[in-house]
């Protein structure tokens, strides 16, 4: 068992009900005030834990970091050191927060060095993401769009169902949560005239998680499933911004470009795979079945709730949308086997995105072209306000959180609001 996760646990520093950042969390990000610089912080609560100030007060003695690991605008120092030491390093956060472990808590001034309020807070970017790439794998959202633009009596292409459909996206315009997306002008193609230029007027939102790696082995080796995990540092809310109308016209034959890749937004906080532990659930049955590569023993699952919602300027927010991580088809460690599978070799930060999540039912469709269908059925949100696709000045939230004998793992929120393109 992993020390952090028991369930029994209680901290010294006050969490309230409901919060998504319980002492069996411990999510990990990059955070700065007006008085202190870019460091790594823990959240707890409604604080967050200053580590650098932690390891010069002397508190990471026996740990595998030094302050530098902590003094820096980005997790991947921490992440290169590999899944055991970020493992160590939770479990020792963990025992400093206990209730019954006075060792930082009797120390108020240190307490007060250490602690800040996450609302004096400003959250950064919490990787410098190397690498990026998306998969297509959720059966109902593949199913959903297939039966849209192709074929409803064979809505799957010929490969989906044998391996994790995925494509290299843009590191670079992949922002934290609260930064707006400006909407993406580009080419589009009015049904019978020629193409035209301007700005995508079918902006939609993808419902997605990611998750970032540790380093991988070397060009040329692959990780296999039952290994795969050991390479997964943790994981993020992540809403892969598209243009629908650019990438109708684009994405034939080399697949999404300009539709994709002008914004992608993500969560602040790394929640670890460690801390998911306990919220472990067998994926869906794969029917073929997969080749020997993709096999994978026990379960690969995660049940993670998650909802959408829209709010736009100066109205309430609606929630158009609530699905589970649970249904991905493709778990992430058949995603990583595939991925390196050729010999492709991962890097430390890596990002690499699920894919839209859909459910069975209308209300858990993970987009606005499947909410919509294709723009035939808005979706109502209060104050009598309709939507087939976001808007200028929409926000677009996103939450997701595991529960489970009364401990909730949360992620946090995603948002972005939505600029007017210039």
């Amino acid at each position: 068992m992993i020390q952090a996760n028991d369930s029994s646990l209680t901290s010294w520093v006050e969490v309230p009900a409901g919060s998504d950042f319980p002492i069996q969390n411990l999510p990990f990000g990059i955070f700065k005030t007006g008085q202190l610089s870019p460091r790594v912080g823990v959240a707890i609560g409604n604080y967050v834990l200053d580590l650098k100030t932690l390891h010069v007060l002397g508190y990471f003695e026996n740990l595998q970091f030094e302050k530098d690991d902590f003094d820096t605008s980005s997790l991947n120092r921490i992440i290169a050191k590999g899944k055991d030491a970020t493992r160590e390093l939770r479990n020792r956060l963990s025992k400093l927060l206990r209730s019954d472990f006075p060792h930082l808590r009797n120390k108020e001034h240190h307490v007060q060095q250490s602690l800040v309020p996450m609302d004096s807070v400003e959250m950064l970017m919490p990787v410098e993401v190397g690498d990026y790439t998306d998969f297509y794998s959720s059966i109902e959202h593949a199913t959903n769009v297939g039966t849209m633009f192709r074929d409803p009596n064979n809505a799957l292409l010929p490969n989906w169902k044998h391996l994790p459909v995925g494509y290299h996206g843009r590191a670079s315009s992949i922002v934290v949560s609260g930064q707006a997306i400006r909407r993406p002008m580009g080419q589009t193609k009015p049904d019978d005239n020629p193409p035209v230029f301007g700005p995508s007027k079918a902006l939609d939102f993808e419902l997605e998680m990611a998750f970032i790696t540790y380093p991988g082995k070397a060009m040329g080796e692959r990780i296999s499933t039952e290994e795969a995990e050991d390479y997964i540092f943790g994981m993020v809310l992540f809403n892969d911004w598209s243009a629908r109308d650019i990438q109708k016209w684009e994405y034939v034959p080399l697949g999404p470009f300009l539709a994709k890749n002008f914004g992608s937004s993500v969560s602040p906080w790394i929640v670890t795979l460690d801390a998911m532990e306990p919220y472990r659930v067998a994926s869906p049955q794969q029917n073929p079945e997969v080749l020997p590569y993709l096999k994978a023993s026990g379960e690969n699952n995660y049940d993670i709730h998650l909802e959408v919602g829209i709010q736009p300027k100066d109205m309430e927010e609606t929630i158009v949308c609530k699905s589970n991580f649970k249904y991905m088809y493709w778990s992430m460690s058949q995603q990583l086997a595939h991925h390196t599978v050729n010999g492709c070799n991962i890097r430390g930060g890596d990002m690499l995105a699920s894919g839209t999540i859909s459910g069975p039912t209308p209300d858990s469709y993970g987009s606005m072209l499947e909410l919509s269908w294709k723009g035939t059925k808005p979706v109502s949100l209060k104050d009598g306000v309709e939507r087939k696709y976001i808007a200028d000045h929409d926000q677009v939230i996103m939450r997701g959180h595991a529960e489970k004998d009364g401990i909730r793992i949360g992620f946090g929120e995603v948002r972005a609001e939505i600029l007017p393109a210039e």
